[in-house]
């Protein structure tokens, strides 16, 4: 599972090029998420099913492709822009199972 995958862009119309360049992600309850990382608040369901949350195949698939490319020095703009894409989304998880796995400990 991804926020912004090729996929998902195309059935709302968008190319793979526009995703690409999509400046962040701005969700509301994500920008709260780092104001509160310190806190953990989340209910044990809701902790779970960040914990369970996880790139589908072909992410990971296209993230692998990418960095062979970029170890090769291969990248064009838009790759580079994907995969800086996949790095954020990847950290943004990274936060968001962190309070997942507080919560759970403290509850």
């Amino acid at each position: 599972m991804i926020c912004c995958s090729a996929k998902s862009a195309s059935s709302r119309g968008e190319s793979q090029s526009e995703v690409a360049r999509e400046p962040g992600i701005k969700h509301p309850s994500l920008s709260k998420l780092g104001k509160q990382s310190d806190q953990a608040t989340l209910s044990v369901a809701t902790a779970r099913a960040i914990l369970d949350l996880e790139f589908r195949e072909d992410d990971k698939d296209r993230m692998r492709e990418l960095s062979a490319k970029a170890q090769a020095g291969s990248l064009s703009a838009d790759e580079q822009a994907a995969i800086n894409n996949y790095e954020r989304v990847g950290h943004i998880l990274s936060l968001m199972k962190s309070k997942a796995r507080r919560s759970l400990s403290n509850g």
